[in-house]
């Protein structure tokens, strides 16, 4: 991975800490919109890692594929990652 480890792991800490703040909230049965909104916000930070880790990708593995002639295996990689999302 090229992408800044520092800044991806605090983010991925950051959405753990949220994650399991969801669980205690479930736990103590607190307000539904409450635990919904929590949830928008850990999904937000995940977004934001993995856009780095995207980002990275574009500029670095891709890059090297490209100057290698290898361009279209990369190409797949993304297209097969970008049907699985929602």
């Amino acid at each position: 991975m090229k992408a800044d480890k520092t800044s991806v792991n605090k983010l991925l800490k950051t959405a753990k800490g949220q994650i399991e703040g969801i669980l205690k909230m479930v736990e103590e049965d607190r307000y539904c919109m409450d635990i919904a909104a929590q949830i928008l916000a850990a999904e937000a930070v995940l977004k934001k890692a993995n856009n780095e880790i995207l980002t990275s990708h574009l500029k670095s593995c891709v890059l090297e594929a490209y100057d290698k002639g290898d361009l279209e295996s990369k190409i797949e990689e993304l297209i097969v990652l970008f049907k699985k999302r929602p």
